[in-house]
């Protein structure tokens, strides 16, 4: 059956769609943020570090929504508290804390009844999107894009220029913390598209490309996020009709999109750059 023909057709698909898009959308955004600021690092862990968040809510029986938030939420805060409070550097305080919480998770996975739910959040279940996790990313993105939108200007400076926005009054460690809990967030809401294992490329490469089109934040946002957009439905067109694992196929169709932009881009491209330094000098 034809692509089209079966998202019309069949509602789980209809579902899966919408929401990566959503999710290659939001993860363009702050991954916009997160690639200037070099913490693409960062989104590595917590995409790991909320491992032992998922593992707890399924043990107890609940959603594992609020057990990934607050295992995200306490990965960040304990790197920040490892950097501030000794002489480990940020890397340094990120490794540690993510593999320790990585290592907790495997081995509650271990103590847990079935893996088998536990091994879909690892490698993504697109397909499996019901209507209510369809409406949580919906209300997780809605979230994001607002908090986005009110804290741009802050962002912004404490993006680039961190010493004149802390002098000019600007709070540097809450804006940070206010990304982390934006990082999570979408972290979270990238869990049953492309899975822990794969969310960190979604937060890098869309990012990335967009860095090789636009000097500006605001256009590399948007880029970005239309970048996340074009994988997600390329990613799902490739994965039904090859039958081929939906979330790695996404990020597979990311990456030959920055693959293009890396050679073609028309100020940043390989092609540009190799012309600009083959020109005579006037």
């Amino acid at each position: 059956m034809d692509f089209l023909d079966a998202l019309a057709q069949y509602g789980y698909l209809q579902r899966a769609l919408v929401t990566a898009v959503i999710v290659g959308s939001l993860c363009g955004v702050v991954g916009a943020f997160t690639v200037l600021r070099g913490l693409a690092l960062m989104g590595d862990a917590i995409s790991h570090a909320v491992l032992p968040g998922i593992a707890a809510a399924f043990i107890l029986g609940v959603s594992f929504l609020p057990g990934a938030l607050i295992a995200g939420l306490v990965t960040s805060g304990a790197i920040g508290y490892v950097t501030n409070k000794s002489r480990i550097k940020t890397d340094a305080a990120i490794g540690i804390v993510f593999t320790t919480m990585f290592a907790l998770g495997v081995v509650m996975i271990s103590l847990a009844p079935s893996s088998t739910d536990l091994t879909k959040i690892l490698f993504g279940n697109l397909l499996a999107i019901r209507s209510l996790d369809l409406w949580i990313t919906v209300g997780i993105g809605a979230a994001v894009l607002i908090v986005v939108a009110l804290f741009y200007r802050p962002l912004h400076a404490s993006t680039f220029d961190p010493t004149w926005a802390a002098a000019y009054g600007l709070p540097i460690s809450s804006l940070h913390y206010l990304l982390m809990l934006l990082l999570t967030l979408v972290t979270v809401a990238s869990l049953q598209t492309v899975g822990i294992i794969l969310v960190v490329a979604m937060l890098v490469i869309p990012a990335s490309t967009a860095y090789l089109i636009s000097d500006r934040l605001s256009h590399m946002i948007f880029w970005a996020a239309g970048f996340g957009a074009v994988s997600a439905v390329t990613g799902m067109f490739f994965s039904y009709k090859f039958n081929l694992p939906s979330g790695a196929v996404i990020v597979l169709a990311g990456a030959a999109i920055f693959a293009l932009t890396f050679v073609f881009a028309p100020t940043h491209g390989l092609l540009q750059r190799t012309r600009a330094r083959r020109a005579p000098i006037p």
